[in-house]
């Protein structure tokens, strides 16, 4: 092995370790209260040491975000190989509930901390979000041109539904708020399947999706007469 294979080696352990205690922190401690000094006594290392990997706790988190984001698209790419249009939207929003259960800490601080920072446009990593929406968005409408869904359906909207559907069995699961007996997996599915086929009944909507990126994934400018949920 090459001098500089064996740094890049090292380097990749350093901030594999750094990933790895500041996810346990922020989710054991909460994202405000864990400090770059907390995350380098957890893998006895200096606060400057730290510093020269990641110079905030902010990109410490995004870094986790993106490896988080890439850990979701390989789930979802995976799980999308039939040839129904409509199976494979099912496919890719089941991918999506699996991978919390899979990677409940990744899926906590993506999805459900409200403490994180957001996920903004000056992100170098949000051009992989964005794709990896559209691919989700792309699939939903291959479903619309294959006649699953009506033609009056905005794949956008139908995506935000999806996915604000699954978040909620989601969390659930993670939490484990059902009853003891109660099947998990069972509730998930069926909010799956419930929503689709409201996205196939035609039912009037009102939400309108941004494509816009200044706030994250959940869009940017709320449109006229709509309601912004402030946190």
């Amino acid at each position: 092995m090459g001098t500089r294979e064996r740094q890049d080696r090292e380097r990749q352990a350093v901030t594999d370790s750094i990933l790895d205690a500041a996810r346990e922190l922020f989710l054991a401690e909460g994202y405000p209260s864990v400090s770059i000094r907390k995350i380098a006594e957890r893998i006895e290392y200096s606060p400057a040491a730290i510093y020269s990997y990641y110079p905030s706790k902010d990109d410490i988190f995004l870094a986790l975000a993106k490896e988080g984001f890439h850990r979701l698209d390989a789930k979802v790419h995976a799980a999308m190989k039939s040839g129904d249009a409509l199976e494979n939207v099912r496919a890719c929003w089941w991918a999506f509930y699996e991978f919390s259960k899979e990677q409940p800490e990744y899926f906590l601080l993506m999805f459900v901390d409200r403490s994180v920072p957001r996920i903004t446009q000056q992100w170098d990593g949000f051009e992989f979000l964005q794709q990896l929406l559209a691919n989700a968005v792309a699939a939903i409408q291959r479903a619309i041109d294959a006649g699953a869904f009506p033609k009056s359906l905005s794949p956008d909207a139908a995506m935000h539904m999806l996915w604000a559907g699954l978040i909620g069995p989601a969390v659930v699961g993670i939490r484990h708020r059902l009853a003891s007996g109660e099947d998990y997996d069972a509730l998930a599915r069926d909010v799956l399947n419930v929503t689709i086929a409201g996205l196939q009944s035609g039912v009037e909507t009102s939400f309108v999706s941004c494509k816009c990126a200044e706030e994250g994934i959940a869009g940017a400018r709320v449109p006229a007469g709509a309601t912004r949920h402030e946190s």
